[in-house]
């Protein structure tokens, strides 16, 4: 077969099969009288492995090996490709997303263009200075993409660095950025989760607050902590339950305490708080020290009920417990 009808078959130019054969990967067997080349039927299933090959990526160095060396192991090479294409792909999607977010940032021109991916370089920099620069200086100019922010967000390490970043977004206005955030409540890597829900707690509106209130249902105990801290400052009666726990628990139980003092300024809640306190009181599972903590957090609930709760805890049969519900009396009846 002439050249010509073999580059019709196999789908490779005329030229490029000359080119094959001056690297040696196929030579046609034989040449007609006139001097042309003719191709048998074991030469075109070789253009058509090499054809195949090069599908997968390879070289055509490669090529040559796979198809000439007798001990040639293609597990070897299929594993190599493989690393190569992952480490193709995740280089592409790098610069996808940078793409991304610098078209979310509407530049109106280059300088702004070039203004992003300075930040964006900035955000990623080995340098904690550097990151803190950049978070403090992100929306100066030119905005820096939520979707940036919240990913320097959820993985900074260092704490200055983290309320910087956490400062910034709720500087953004919360553009998409509590959505984000929340997906971020679900990640197996529990700093992750506790990053997550600080920065919700930081973000101002009603779509971070609605956030706090799922997060009060985590698994995560702290991501359940956070939000219900957040949540108390907001005055949302929600939290109520989960800061009670945490009292019982031991954990941030003072924080806990003053959030709940802060929903008791209303009287109908400060009765349902006073109210729970007690019912946990009396439970017969309630250890002493989480009795202690729970009659020291009525003192900041004011109301008949928180009052009468302590008239009674002044009588208890734990003395510290009765001592302290006394002295919060006193307390309450010098103001």
């Amino acid at each position: 077969m002439l050249i010509g009808e073999v580059a019709r078959r196999c789908g490779v130019s005329a030229r490029m099969l000359r080119h094959y054969e001056s690297l040696g990967l196929v030579r046609p067997s034989g040449r007609t009288g006139s001097g042309y080349r003719e191709y048998s039927g074991e030469d075109i299933r070789r253009i058509f492995h090499i054809e195949s090959l090069r599908s997968l990526g390879l070289s055509l160095r490669e090529i040559g090996r796979a198809l000439d060396d007798p001990g040639f192991a293609p597990s070897a090479l299929v594993g190599d490709l493989i690393r190569q294409t992952r480490e193709r792909i995740a280089a592409e999607t790098e610069l996808l997303t940078r793409l991304c977010r610098i078209d979310a940032a509407d530049p109106g021109g280059w300088e702004d263009v070039l203004q992003v991916v300075a930040l964006l370089q900035a955000l990623g920099s080995n340098s904690a200075d550097t990151r803190q620069r950049a978070a403090l200086s992100s929306g100066n100019e030119v905005p820096v993409p939520v979707e940036a922010l919240v990913e320097a967000a959820l993985s900074e390490t260092e704490p200055n660095v983290a309320g910087a970043l956490r400062w910034a977004l709720a500087r953004s206005g919360d553009d998409g950025g509590s959505a984000l955030l929340a997906q971020g409540l679900g990640s197996p890597v529990a700093a992750v989760r506790e990053r997550a829900v600080q920065a919700l707690a930081e973000l101002p509106g009603g779509e971070a607050t609605g956030q706090l209130r799922d997060a009060l249902t985590n698994s995560d105990a702290v991501v359940r902590g956070y939000a219900a801290l957040a949540l108390g400052t907001r005055g949302m009666a929600d939290a109520v339950p989960t800061l009670i726990d945490m009292i019982v628990e031991g954990k941030n139980d003072t924080d806990a305490a003053d959030a709940l003092s802060v929903l008791a300024s209303d009287t109908a809640t400060a009765d349902q708080i006073a109210t729970r306190l007690v019912d946990r009181l009396a439970h017969d599972t309630t250890e002493a020290p989480a009795r202690g903590r729970l009659t020291q957090s009525l003192a900041g609930i004011p109301g008949t009920t928180a009052s009468r709760a302590l008239v009674e805890l002044s009588h208890d049969e734990d003395r510290a417990v009765a001592l302290t519900a006394t002295y919060l009396l006193q307390l309450r009846d010098g103001r």
